[in-house]
C-alpha cells in the first residue's frame, strides 16, 4: 500500500493533505471525541458561542485550562514534519486541517488552510482587532483588547459560529484543483469539513486514506487504505518515496 500511495502522490499533479484528530493525538493531543475524548470531560455547551457571550469567564476558565495549559506544551511529531517536508520538495501542495493546535506551522508547513481557526491568535470581539496568543496575558480572565477594552475570543470557530473566511472558500477551492487527496486522521464526522473530501472525489481526486481503522469515508471515498497511525503510516509512506529514488 505504501508504494502505491507513494507512486500516485509522486506522479500527481496537485496533492493535497487533509488532516484530523488523529495525526495530533500522537504529540498528546486528546481527541474531541470517542472513548477518551475531551467532550466526556467538559461540557461541549461550555463552547457554544452564545454561553460563552453568557458565561464569558467560565468559558475561559475552559478554554485556558485545555486549549492553552494543555496544548500550549505540546510539540509537532514525525506525521507533522513529513507532511512539512512534502511540501518542501513540492510533492503536497498545501495542507486543509480541521486542528486548531498549529501544529503544521510548527513543524514547518506554510501554506495551511485552518479550517476551524488557530488557538494561536485572539480576536477582539468588538473592533475585531487580532492578537497573537504570546502576546497576552492569561493570568486574568477575560483578556481584553488593548484598543477598545472589548473582550478576546480565541480565533476558532465555537459552536454556533460560521467556518472562518478565507478558509472555507480556499479550502474548497482545493477540491476543485486537486488529483489527489491525503486524508490523515479524519473520522469524517465532522461537518461541513467532511464534505470536502467528497467533494474531492467528486472532481477526480484519488483519495488516500490514513487511518487506525476504517472510517466513514471508507467504503465511500477511499481508493487507498493505510490501516495505520499518522507517525506510522507516515514514516512508511516516507521510505516508500525514498525507495523510488534509489
Amino acid at each position: 500500500m505504501y508504494a502505491k500511495a507513494a507512486d500516485i502522490i509522486a506522479n500527481a499533479r496537485r496533492c493535497v493533505a487533509f488532516t484530523g484528530a488523529g495525526i495530533s493525538v500522537e504529540s498528546g493531543i486528546p481527541p474531541f471525541r470517542g472513548e477518551n475524548g475531551l467532550w466526556n470531560r467538559y461540557d461541549p455547551t461550555t463552547f457554544d458561542i452564545r454561553y460563552f457571550h453568557q458565561y464569558t469567564t467560565a468559558s475561559w476558565t475552559a478554554i485556558r485550562e485545555i486549549f492553552y495549559d494543555l496544548f500550549g506544551k505540546v510539540l509537532p511529531n514525525a506525521a507533522h514534519y513529513a507532511l512539512a517536508e512534502l511540501e518542501a520538495t513540492g510533492l503536497v501542495k498545501s495542507v486543509i486541517t480541521q486542528n486548531v493546535d498549529n501544529l503544521h506551522y510548527d513543524a514547518g508547513s506554510r501554506v495551511v488552510h485552518e479550517f476551524h481557526g488557530s488557538l494561536k491568535k485572539l480576536v477582539c470581539l468588538s473592533c475585531f482587532s487580532r492578537y497573537a496568543i504570546s502576546d497576552i496575558d492569561l493570568a486574568v480572565l477575560p483578556p481584553r483588547c488593548s484598543h477598545c477594552n472589548g473582550i478576546l475570543k480565541p480565533d476558532v470557530i465555537f459552536f454556533g459560529e460560521p467556518i472562518p473566511e478565507p478558509a472555507r472558500t480556499d479550502a474548497f477551492a482545493e477540491t476543485r484543483q486537486a488529483d489527489c487527496f491525503l486524508l490523515i486522521g479524519t473520522t469524517g464526522t465532522v461537518a461541513p469539513a467532511n464534505l470536502i473530501p467528497g467533494a474531492a472525489k467528486a472532481n477526480g481526486a484519488v483519495i488516500i486514506e490514513i487511518n487506525p481503522v476504517p472510517s466513514e469515508y471508507t467504503k465511500e471515498v477511499t481508493d487507498v487504505f493505510i490501516k495505520a497511525r499518522a507517525m506510522e503510516a507516515m514514516e512508511g509512506l516516507m521510505e516508500a518515496m525514498d525507495r523510488r529514488h534509489q
